[in-house]
């Protein structure tokens, strides 16, 4: 961001089916975007080894993540094979204020609960496959079971039933080309008039 002209930081979303390509997607924008950082989870769940508080969750028990919820510090939250999962609020609003992009890995559900608690600052990308065949021999060939397989494969119907509510699609037919148009949007974005705090009336 520059100094001469200011702008307040924006959340991109990605969400895909499991499969799509996200993940590929995330960690080249990260680290392609030196203004690009992936927002940190609050979570319920112990910490497992290697992880460090701050770094890859904050880590909190039951009562501390149900008093966040009650004092509005979640953007957005869900529970996850019994544990809970969020997104504190205080950072993100911190990094939006900075001029600062946030990265989100999120779902649907967690898409449409930060659009509603940061009205104006999301922009949402919806990762689709070619087609849900192309999408189950991409499942099969990183040799997923077949249970999982099915499981998944009925997950990505009711993901893509919601690609409606996000901003942009993009089609993952090749890595390279998703990566180049999601960069793409994500530069739009940064450049949008509703965001340059420099401009006057902004």
């Amino acid at each position: 961001m520059s100094a001469r002209f200011p702008r307040r930081g924006l959340c991109l979303v990605l969400a895909a089916p499991s499969g799509a390509g996200k993940t590929s997607i995330s960690r080249a924008l990260l680290a392609a975007e030196p203004g690009l950082h992936l927002s940190i989870s609050a979570t319920t769940r112990a910490p497992r080894a290697g992880e460090a508080e701050g770094v890859h969750y904050f880590f909190r028990d039951r009562p501390a993540f149900d008093a966040m919820i009650a004092g509005s510090a979640l953007l957005e939250w869900a529970e996850v094979f019994g544990q809970r999962y969020g997104t504190p609020r205080a950072p993100v609003a911190a990094a939006l204020a900075r001029g600062e992009d946030v990265l989100f890995d999120i779902d649907w559900q967690g898409h449409r609960q930060l659009r509603a608690a940061l009205p104006g600052d999301v922009v949402g990308v919806f990762i689709m496959p070619p087609s849900l065949g192309d999408l189950e021999t991409r499942l099969r060939a990183r040799g997923d079971a077949p249970a999982e397989i099915a499981h998944r494969m009925a997950a990505a119907e009711a993901e893509i039933a919601h690609a409606g509510e996000f901003d942009y699609c993009v089609v993952n037919e090749t890595i390279a080309a998703a990566i180049a148009t999601t960069s793409a949007i994500l530069h739009a974005a940064r450049a949008a008039t509703a965001r340059q705090v420099w401009i006057p009336g902004r």
